[in-house]
């Protein structure tokens, strides 16, 4: 196979990365131990090093270790973006765990099928989150939970505001729990930073990060501590001008997502740099944050950056310190390209990833050209084909559609306990992604649509079939589709078509009261549009492609009216 895209790369990107036989948290221990006033976290005015993080990494890791936390041990962190998640991450890798990021915005059923699926033991969650996971705990392996506040990293003017600012209220309100739930606090105060051998090894398994497949359902990507620090490792690779221990890393990409993971937190690091850490995005504070704080490096999905250049005020705030921006998950339009580049003076690099890869394959180079609707090129060490369809195996020529397969050093080592769907999914190394793509004589990679039916609102993934799935639960629903129409402010949002039971009368408010009970709220339908019948195939199949179709000429027709 020709490597075509090799000829593409910047001058000094080479053609294979030069990895570290090491571990992230080897890293960090490094870090702390070389450079240990170099500025680690800022947090809402809260600032610490490298060597107070590694500090609390170790007295948090020696009291996992007391409550029974040992290699293999199976930890579930469900937080928001903040040093709580970083201390808690590292030091669960540090005992040789696996570490299983949950997303906060998750209902009780969605919780419960992760934790059972991948045999969770242990939880750290915040307090306002605890209510909702105590309902499923039973139900679930977790034995200990670790309950921690925001509050505990707010600097000391705004933990003694904590109690009356409304608005902290509401973002960080404080709930009582009871006895046997232990507090993170108390774990660090009354545990010593003493040194604990490291319990792993590059093969290990670190993480396990959810996904969905074809078929929706939820499976656990099993990431090894080699697949992490290759694909950080990449991507300082592709991009050579970055400069270890100075750049200052914005991670509004949440934590839990394995995109925000990677590049906001992982990347950071093992680059021993600055991570700026907002708990949540909202816009106006964003562009506030970013005229203080001064990110070099901004990770962000299209979303992110459309919301901040629509907001009234932008073109008051200097945003200027932003050298470079690496975005995914969606395309973004090659104007709201521009515009945010001559408004910052930044470099957008737009890139492809995927949960089973660590997750970053292709990057757009820094230097040369940047085409529109290009996901970019495939990383040092990453192999990547255009096959057929039909059988996954011829390789296309370039020009021809056909699925993308990748292969390399930071994909996966299968789904969790689940030797079917990973042989469906890795044939002779190659990870086929289920996306169908264009590959040109340069060796850029074009995506032309989803085979998954996959729908990106946000930055976030939500399969149709699960909204359909809660659909379905209704007692007067008797045939529900779900697919992905634009939106300007997400992407993509979620439309369902469904057809009542003969002789029932349904309405939009009952169907989305329905996904707000069962679904998060990035999954909730933003329109309902009833039908007398569903499109399908002659062995009953929903016809999705028609709906957007439908959908499209709808738009169409309206725009022409």
């Amino acid at each position: 196979m020709e490597r075509i895209w090799l000829n593409s790369y910047d001058a000094d990107v080479p053609a294979s990365a030069s990895y570290r036989e090491t571990c992230l948290p080897l890293v960090l221990e490094e870090n702390a131990r070389l450079n240990p006033s170099n500025t680690a976290t800022e947090f809402l005015g809260t600032r610490l090093t490298y060597a107070q993080v590694w500090d609390k990494v170790l007295r948090l890791a020696n009291a996992l270790r007391k409550l029974g936390v040992r290699g293999g041990s199976k930890v579930a962190i469900m937080l928001p973006n903040c040093p709580q998640a970083i201390i808690g991450y590292y030091a669960s890798l540090w005992l040789g765990a696996v570490v299983i990021m949950t997303n906060p915005l998750y209902v009780e059923r969605e919780l419960k099928h992760q934790w059972k699926d991948c045999e969770a033991e242990f939880l750290l969650t915040l307090d306002h989150l605890y209510p909702k996971a105590k309902k499923v705990l039973p139900e679930t392996g977790i034995h200990t939970v670790i309950v921690t506040s925001i509050r505990e990293f707010l600097p000391l003017h705004l933990r003694l505001l904590y109690p009356f600012k409304a608005r902290l209220n509401k973002l960080f309100t404080a709930v009582p729990y009871g006895a046997d739930v232990v507090n993170f606090s108390s774990l660090i105060k009354t545990h010593a930073p003493d040194p604990l051998p490291f319990a792993s090894s590059p093969d290990r398994l670190a993480l396990l990060q959810y996904t969905g497949g074809t078929t929706g359902i939820s499976k656990g990507a099993m990431l090894t501590h080699r697949n992490l620090l290759a694909n950080v490792t990449q991507l300082l690779t592709w991009v050579p001008d970055l400069e270890c221990g100075r750049e200052r890393f914005l991670a509004v990409l949440p934590f839990f997502h394995v995109f925000g993971l990677t590049v906001s937190l992982n990347l950071a690091v093992y680059m021993g740099c600055a991570i700026i850490i907002m708990p949540r995005f909202n816009a106006g504070e964003l562009i506030n944050l970013i005229e203080k704080s001064k990110p070099t490096i901004f990770p962000g999905v299209p979303a992110i950056y459309t919301a901040l250049m629509a907001h009234p005020r932008i073109e008051s705030f200097d945003l200027s310190s932003i050298r470079f921006c690496v975005t995914g998950s969606a395309p973004m339009p090659v104007e709201a390209i521009r515009r945010f580049e001559r408004k910052t003076g930044s470099t957008i690099l737009e890139g492809y990833g995927l949960s089973e890869c660590s997750p970053v394959t292709h990057v757009n180079p820094v230097k040369g050209p940047r085409k529109p609707g290009s996901i970019g090129l495939a990383l040092p060490d990453t192999d990547c084909r255009i096959v057929d369809v039909e059988t996954g195996r011829k390789e296309l020529r370039p020009g021809e559609v056909g699925e993308l397969i990748v292969r390399g050093p930071q994909k996966m080592r299968g789904y969790w306990k689940k030797e079917e769907e990973t042989n469906a999914v890795v044939r002779d190394g190659w990870l086929h992604t289920g996306d169908l793509a264009t590959m040109d004589e340069a060796g850029y990679v074009f995506i032309v649509d989803r085979k998954k039916d996959l729908v990106i609102s946000g930055g976030y993934n939500v399969y149709p079939r699960e909204v359909e799935e809660v659909l379905h639960e209704h007692p007067k629903v008797l045939e529900a589709a779900a697919i992905g129409i634009p939106d300007p402010r997400r992407g993509e949002v979620v439309k369902v078509f469904i057809v009542p039971r003969p002789g029932e009368s349904l309405s939009v408010d009952e169907i989305i009261a329905l996904c707000h009970e069962r679904l998060a709220a990035y999954k909730i339908p933003k329109q309902v549009e009833f039908r007398d019948s569903l499109p399908k195939t002659m062995v009953g199949k929903v016809l999705r492609r028609e709906l957007r179709d439908d959908e499209q000429q709808d738009t169409l027709s309206s725009a022409f009216m």
